[in-house]
């Protein structure tokens, strides 16, 4: 029996102007963004404790990053394909299996007696994170009816998202410092353990009506390639991008990449409809997404050696900053809906990408003296307050007008973009900073480069998003946040 797929009806708007959300609407929202938060927060909460890790299981300053990286490929690589699969068999179900998948991991990881054991956790996790992501992107964009609820749920996510990365370092070193390295895998095991309990009573399965074979071969190679390229970038930063092996494992997953699209326009059934991706919406709003994660990320990264290289900061001082980065972060994520109703989801996610681009470059003024860490803590918080709207406006123009039977689909191109950017920022940029004659010189660079990204991005999404097929495919969500610009 086919299960019904129709999104809630809207809540219905409260005086000011705010949808208003009944308690179990509520109840759902922190479910599937508590589980958002969790993977968020696992891709930096273990990077402060990576020597002390070592140290107590003997790896070696090398297989370090195989710690990071165990995590990093699974969750990017399996992305599309568990985002496909929710859709064809139950959203909720792989959610709930993912859930499990990942706290159980945790609990291995917590408890690692010898690298091997350590890894094989992270990689689980990393298994459990690919499902975790389009399936709970796809519960809540099918939940919350297009137009201001799920601005606003998609709001709360984003801000959540943004958060976790953050919060994941500042905890990542006070929990290591006061209870070992072994807290930080610990807490994930614990969020599991609260959210997986609430999650069967609460969120409703939804699942394509018809049900298709699975698109075999072009899930093997867009996962094989995905694998391939994340691999390829996240050692370039300890082997160098002339390295052979990156070299090679590059090659190999653009080739895997190449084949997909190929086999992709002659399949009958497609896991990725090229149509989509030919969508200007879908196509512009993931480079404006790959931009901003890839490029913050790298911010946060070259940041945290500043303060504590160059300006001497302690992790707890550190950690502040950050955490007043991520107060303006949450204020962000309470009126970015509100933004978009009045301006657009497009001319925000540009105005976005524009603001955060020049707050980067105001960074170019750092220096050695102690003073910087008030511009820096100036700047990177409202280029943050900048980088959470373009998150939220990117999310909602790739999915807005996309049918419910798609929504697996486009939300796995929009958390893939997410995993993937988050992956490649640090490798790609952060190898400047850490290579150079010293590191003052590294961030400048790094800062440079990243600026001219960002703005650079924001001129072509900007012209990519400005043709009359852009236009019309951004109406349903025009109508849709019509009333909330009216009010």
């Amino acid at each position: 029996m086919a299960i019904d797929t129709t999104p809630a009806p809207s809540p219905s708007p409260s005086p000011l102007g705010t949808p208003r959300l009944s308690t179990r609407d509520k109840l759902v929202l922190f479910v599937l963004c508590a589980a958002q938060f969790m993977v968020a927060l696992d891709f930096s909460v273990l990077n402060v404790a990576l020597p002390v890790l070592g140290a107590d299981l003997g790896m070696s300053q090398s297989a370090l990053q195989w710690a990071v990286t165990a995590f990093a490929l699974p969750s990017g690589g399996f992305l599309l394909l568990f985002g496909r699969i929710g859709d064809l068999y139950g959203r909720r179900r792989l959610f709930l299996t993912g859930l499990a998948l990942f706290g159980a991991a945790s609990v291995l990881a917590t408890l690692a007696w010898d690298p091997a054991s350590f890894l094989t956790g992270r990689a689980l996790q990393g298994i459990g994170a690919a499902a975790i992501v389009p399936t709970g992107m796809s519960l809540l964009t099918t939940t919350f009816a297009e137009g201001p609820a799920r601005d606003r749920a998609l709001g709360v996510s984003g801000t959540l998202l943004s958060l976790g990365f953050t919060v994941g370092m500042v905890a990542g070193g006070v929990l290591t410092d006061s209870l070992g390295w072994r807290s930080t895998m610990g807490l994930l095991a614990v969020f599991a353990l609260i959210v997986l309990p609430l999650a069967p009573g609460l969120l409703p399965e939804s699942r394509t009506p018809e049900r298709p074979r699975l698109d075999v071969p072009g899930a093997v190679t867009v996962t094989g390639g995905l694998l391939s390229v994340i691999y390829a970038l996240s050692t370039a930063a300890d082997l160098g991008f002339g390295h052979v092996d990156v070299i090679a494992t590059l090659v190999v997953g653009l080739a895997l990449l190449t084949a997909f699209v190929l086999v992709e326009s002659r399949t009958e059934a497609p896991l990725v409809s090229l149509p989509m991706l030919r969508r200007r919406t879908v196509a512009w709003g993931n480079v404006g997404g790959l931009v901003t994660f890839s490029m913050m990320s790298t911010v946060v990264f070259v940041l945290t050696l500043y303060f504590q290289e160059t300006l001497g900061l302690s992790a707890f001082e550190t950690g502040l900053v950050f955490g007043f980065q991520g107060v303006l972060s949450a204020v962000a994520g309470v009126y970015a809906p509100k933004v978009i109703g009045r301006f657009g989801a497009r001319r925000t996610l540009v105005g976005s990408l524009a603001g955060q681009g020049v707050l980067t470059a105001a960074l170019l003024g750092l220096n050695s003296h102690v003073w910087s860490v008030w511009l820096a803590t100036a700047a990177v918080s409202l280029a943050s307050m900048c980088h959470l709207g373009a998150i939220v406006s990117y999310g909602l123009t790739v999915t807005s007008g996309v049918p419910d039977a798609e929504q697996g689909l486009a939300t796995g191109l929009v958390t893939s973009t997410q995993q993937v950017g988050l992956t490649i920022g640090i490798p790609l940029l952060g190898v400047l900073a850490t290579t150079s004659s010293d590191l003052l010189t590294g961030l400048h660079t790094v800062l440079a480069v990243d600026t001219a990204v960002v703005l650079a991005a924001a001129v072509l999404v900007t012209l990519g998003l400005r043709g009359r097929a852009a236009v019309a495919e951004a109406v349903s969500g025009a109508v849709e946040a019509e009333p909330l610009r009216a009010r």
